[in-house]
């Protein structure tokens, strides 16, 4: 196996692969999720739900479909280079026994790919090499399409490392600052504080939040200009942590409602948060940008597209009991941005230990993931800049790019601790063009490369569900038309401000 980009990994089960898509999807913005729902109202929440759920398995299917092109066409030029070198070993005085010797498997994989398949060769189209999206952008794409595309994904990142970079500030905010001075209890009771109420002494609420916000960037901010790589025991413990908590929320919601002791009393629909629930819904799914990471590994992979629906079934079926347990148990205007923080109160859970558990949960995951995030955001930074044959002086390589990538979400996060709106806006605009857009062009290039190197009568073997051309003309009709409805959502909306 080539090096660089192209490892595989370790290989693993079908079934492991579908543990570890599942703990990819479920991150830190189901946390935002029950509080979009109450805003949007149960039954809009349910159906936008589903339709977004079924919308991000399609595109999955399409990046599926990308990589074994990208494959393909990755094995046919090692074919070709493979031919060209025996016909120059043949023309520089190889005698035409040593080259029939190599006539057999060799030879018969340069031929045309029908011809293969028919001898019984390996399918050209397995997935047996790790090809990120950023490569097959640059394969299937034009100069301006791969531009966009980092472009894209640069964006996603910003706004991943924004929601980050405020999410732990606030959760450490709301745990230890209260009006009463009882740091364990007031948190999660439905008392609603002002960013000018004071926390300590003389320090204001905000003024802990930016403390707290300096603090994180002055401890995870300098991996930025490091190489930092999560190791599998970190994996192993975060993803132990996100089901400890998530497990408990829903239980302990489900006490409260058995007991009678449920406040909530959901609307059925609420157009005014639609917009906020939709860019929370699309970053809840996405998982398409380490697709090529997560599916390669996967030691069979013959269905595996009935394997990544039955991850979203059971990814549905979890956020929907999530939600409506939270929209039940608690008051709309109760529900914090964090929905760890409705369970720091007393009267939910006496228990102290817990209650610090749930309350700094975002703490400990978002810490570990940051630095990755922020790494990633880097190397795509140079990536875009990169010149074939070029280096970057001292000064550009450690000091700029580490800073473009670290200040402006830092920025961002000192302006605004509105999380569900970052989460939002985050996903409704460049979680929309990595979920819907970019997988779809992906999907519609790669097929019409594929006609035009191996001719209109392959099969793909890892072809999408999805093989009308009529999906992918809905998916990019959808994505454009959530532009626009974003869009407009936030201009009515400020105008009535």
């Amino acid at each position: 196996m080539a090096g660089g980009i192209t490892d595989t990994g370790e290989l693993y089960s079908p079934y492991v692969g579908l543990v570890y898509m599942f703990n990819l999807i479920v991150g830190t913005g189901a946390l935002t999720m029950p509080k979009a729902f109450a805003t949007a109202g149960w039954l809009v929440s349910l159906v936008l739900l589903m339709f977004l759920g079924f919308m991000s398995y399609m595109t999955t299917t399409f990046v599926v479909e990308a990589m074994a092109a990208a494959n393909a066409q990755l094995q046919w030029k090692r074919m070709e280079k493979r031919k060209d070198d025996e016909d120059e070993d043949s023309s520089s005085g190889v005698s035409d026994s040593d080259v029939l010797l190599h006539d057999g498997y060799e030879r018969a994989e340069t031929r045309p790919i029908l011809s293969v398949q028919r001898r019984g060769s390996p399918n050209i189209f397995e997935i047996t090499e790790r090809v990120e999206m950023g490569q097959m952008a640059s394969m299937f794409f034009n100069k301006v399409g791969v531009n966009l595309f980092y472009f894209c994904i640069i964006i996603y990142l910003y706004g991943d490392l924004a929601i980050y970079a405020a999410a732990v500030p606030v959760s450490l905010m709301q745990v230890t600052c209260s009006a009463t001075g009882n740091h364990s209890c007031s948190v999660g009771d439905g008392t609603k504080y002002n960013d000018t109420d004071k926390c300590w002494g003389p320090i204001r609420r905000i003024d802990a939040y930016r403390l707290y916000l300096a603090a994180f960037t002055i401890l995870l901010g300098p991996f930025t200009f490091f190489n930092v790589q999560k190791t599998k025991y970190l994996q192993i413990m975060t993803s132990l942590m996100r089901w400890i908590a998530f497990i408990l929320m829903i239980i302990l919601a489900l006490i409260r409602i058995s007991r009678g002791q449920a406040e909530g009393h959901p609307s059925m629909a609420q157009l005014s948060g639609i917009r906020n629930l939709f860019g929370v819904c699309v970053y809840s799914f996405m998982c398409q940008h380490s697709l090529p990471s997560l599916i390669t590994p996967i030691s069979k992979k013959k269905h595996v597209n009935k394997l990544v629906l039955l991850d979203y079934v059971l990814i549905l079926a979890f956020y929907s009991l999530l939600s409506f347990t939270a929209i039940y148990c608690f008051r709309n205007d109760t529900l914090m941005d964090m929905y760890t923080l409705n369970f720091t109160n007393c009267e939910i859970i006496n228990v102290a230990f817990i209650r610090y558990f749930l309350g700094l949960f975002p703490v400990f995951t978002i810490s570990t993931n940051f630095p990755i995030i922020a790494v990633t955001l880097r190397n795509n930074w140079k990536t875009l800049f990169h010149r074939e044959g070029g280096t970057y002086p001292w000064v550009v390589d450690r000091v700029v790019f580490p800073a473009i990538t670290l200040i402006p979400p830092v920025l961002v996060a000192f302006c605004t601790h509105d999380l569900e709106s970052l989460v939002g806006i985050t996903g409704a605009y460049a979680g929309n063009g990595i979920q819907y857009l970019i997988p779809a062009f992906l999907a519609y290039c790669s097929r019409k490369d594929t006609q035009l190197v191996f001719g209109s009568g392959t099969v793909n073997k890892h072809l999408s569900p999805f093989r009308h051309t009529f999906w992918i003309v809905f998916v990019l009709i959808w994505g454009f038309s959530c532009f626009v409805f974003v869009t407009a959502n936030i201009v009515l909306s400020e105008s009535k401000l």
